[in-house]
């Protein structure tokens, strides 16, 4: 069973060469954290437009990624630690290809449902000092994911992450990225994932906005774009 090696929060800060505020610089907590229906005590986004809320209250990143990067980009110092991806939480043992939409684990005293994927942007270009780096965390589909809280409570590191319920197996992260980002219109799925319970609303929308329109949406301002 997967058991939290790392709590991670922090301020908004300046990112990058032209200091756009970001939370992204998350750092590990010590004791045991409350997580509300909004993200963790002392936790901060810089574009809550984007970040943050009910739906993204907590980021999940998988630390079994941090080997497939360091050959990829680089022994960067980020990646000797947890949080180099502006992550909340950090474990080994579950990746996108074992976690589901609508998953709800037990962590400490809290209960939490397995929302949607991250769709990265361009702070994490800034982040690693990598001009593609967020084209690079999507094509790869190590992107993480993100819960919604449905039961408040303390969490701390060492908790388990135990699986409570799983209402839709076949639906996994990594399945879910597949579609989004290589099988992009692929009509029979898309159709799915407009009615998949406990998906992010927003995602449901975009299903419905290529099956509509038979186009796929513009990313280079998400993955590319420079203030």
């Amino acid at each position: 069973m997967p058991h939290i090696q790392a709590l991670l929060t922090g301020p908004v800060r300046p990112l990058g060469p032209r200091g756009i505020p970001s939370g992204i610089d998350k750092h590990p907590v010590e004791g045991r954290l409350w997580l509300g229906l909004n993200g963790f005590a002392s936790d901060a986004q810089g574009d809550l437009k984007h970040h943050g809320g009910p739906e993204k209250s907590v980021h999940h990143y998988p630390f079994d990624h941090h080997a497939a990067w360091r050959g990829e980009i680089g022994d960067l110092a980020l990646l000797n630690r947890p949080g180099a991806f502006g992550e909340n939480v950090s474990t080994t043992g579950l990746t996108e290809a074992d976690v589901a939409i609508g998953d709800v684990f037990r962590a400490g005293g809290a209960l939490i449902q397995v929302s949607q994927g991250r769709q990265p942007c361009w702070k994490l270009n800034d982040r690693f000092g990598v001009a593609d780096m967020s084209r690079r965390v999507q094509a790869t589909g190590r992107t993480g994911w993100y819960y919604r809280v449905i039961e408040e409570g303390h969490v701390d590191v060492g908790d388990a992450m135990t699986l409570v319920d799983r209402p839709s197996p076949d639906w996994t992260i990594a399945r879910l990225s597949r579609l989004l980002y290589v099988d992009m219109l692929d009509r029979d799925a898309l159709a799915i994932v407009t009615a998949l319970p406990h998906l992010a609303e927003n995602w449901k929308v975009l299903a419905a906005r290529r099956l509509a329109t038979g186009e796929v949406e513009d990313w280079s301002r998400r993955l590319d774009f420079t203030p």
